[in-house]
């Protein structure tokens, strides 16, 4: 224990020049949450679930559109600064990253469109609905790809301020439309969330150099072959915590899929700013570089306190900020608290999930095995309880789900991954 404590505060150390940008990027998220709350609250219950199902279909997209380059660009980036021409190198991999994300982009939100008279009726929403979702997942793809471009080339700095920068103007935007202009429609804001993806993506080039004949087809055949486990995870994990909304809205009405959304959605992504903003950092190369069957183990023993702390801090911050929301979202301790035992779940899923992934192919691999494995049992929850009891029903399912992988990852690396000495799986 007194090793492991040494080693966190060595790290801690030797991080200590990423504090500024860590608590300007944690502050951006946080500002960003907050203006989902101030949205919530303005527009009402029915219009933020039109709000919630257009960003949930974007999300979903998204893992298409993206598939995974971020990620890739997290690890190669930084790596090219041993190759014999490392510039060159990382000018070949941002503007095939860039160049093959547009084009395929372009061709889903074409495809999406196309298949429209099919996808509106499989999602329950109309044409308008699915072409803001497509948009907004093509803004939020170009988002997410160009951050990673400055954190693979180091930009800190320059990423966290541009996403305060981002996240302020978002803010005073919704503010503006809601206190001078009165607008309780869910998609001006929506523009405004997409117009200020695209404007993050356009400002962050000051950071990087795209040179369209420096594309490399050999170079896209390799970062895709990266990105396809990532992707896989990602896609499957997109489904299975994101279709609820999808089933929400088709059982249930609007409003509960606001109120959904403020009990299960806004609790999520304010555990995604202290979990990958906050200890994200520090915790991400302790766990590249430790041996995987101890963190695993590990893991495991600190479940139930993680599942505890979270779950109680996730009741705690929502009791205050369902104080300001007004009488469209009514408090209710029975809900918060179903809220609550979602997110402990989800947080040891998250941990699992990140410890896994960060073992590479072998990881991966046995990632996906446990997502196939329990996500039929999750939908099939999920489906059943929603129909049955909506917005109760919801949450019910999100711990369930949670509960479910949960238990299916940790029975399958406490067989796979085993101490030092026993059989372990070939990577």
């Amino acid at each position: 224990m007194g090793a492991l404590t040494d080693r966190a505060a060595g790290l801690l150390a030797a991080h200590r020049w990423a504090a500024g940008p860590t608590l300007v990027s944690t502050v951006a998220s946080g500002t960003a949450a907050a203006t989902t709350l101030v949205i919530a609250r303005g527009i009402g219950a029915a219009a933020f679930g039109h709000f919630t199902v257009v960003l949930t279909i974007a999300l979903i997209v998204t893992v298409v559109m993206l598939t995974s380059l971020n990620s890739v660009m997290f690890q190669e980036l930084p790596r090219a600064e041993s190759a014999p021409r490392p510039d060159r190198l990382r000018t070949e991999l941002v503007t095939t990253a860039l160049l093959c994300t547009l084009a395929l982009g372009a061709a889903v939100f074409a495809a999406g469109m196309l298949a429209a008279p099919l996808l509106t009726g499989a999602l329950g929403v109309d044409t308008r609905t699915l072409a803001f979702a497509l948009a907004l997942a093509l803004s939020m793809t170009l988002n997410q790809l160009t951050e990673s471009f400055l954190r693979g080339l180091k930009r800190f700095r320059l990423v966290a301020g541009l996403k305060l920068a981002v996240a302020v103007a978002y803010l005073g935007g919704a503010a503006f439309f809601l206190l001078v202009l009165g607008v309780r429609d869910a998609e001006p804001y929506l523009v405004a969330l997409i117009a200020t993806n695209v404007v993050f993506a356009l400002v962050s080039f000051a950071g990087f150099e795209v040179v369209p004949r420096a594309w490399s087809r050999a170079l896209a055949r390799s970062i895709y072959r990266h990105g396809a486990y990532v992707t896989v995870i990602g896609a499957l994990t997109a489904v299975v915590f994101g279709i609820d909304v999808i089933f929400l809205n088709h059982w249930a009405s609007r409003a509960d899929v606001g109120v959904y959304s403020l009990y299960n959605g806004f609790p999520k992504r304010l555990l995604g700013v202290v979990f990958t903003d906050g200890v994200g950092l520090v915790l991400l190369p302790m766990l590249a570089t430790s041996d995987k069957p101890a963190v695993m183990r590990r893991i495991a023993r600190l479940a139930p306190a993680v599942f505890a702390a979270t779950a109680v801090f996730a009741f705690a911050a929502s009791t205050v900020f369902f104080l300001v929301m007004g009488d469209e979202y009514p408090y209710s301790l029975g809900l918060m608290a179903l809220s609550a035992l979602g997110i402990g779940a989800h947080t040891v899923f998250n941990l699992q999930q990140v410890a896994l992934t960060m073992d590479g192919v072998r990881g991966a691999r046995v990632l996906i095995g446990c997502l196939l494995a329990g996500t039929p049992l999750a939908l099939a929850c999920q489906a059943a309880l929603i129909a049955w009891q909506g917005l109760v029903g919801g949450l019910v399912a999100f711990a369930l789900s949670n509960l479910v992988l949960v238990a299916v990852v940790t029975a399958v690396s406490t067989r796979l991954y085993r101490p030092a000495g026993a059989s372990e799986v070939s990577g």
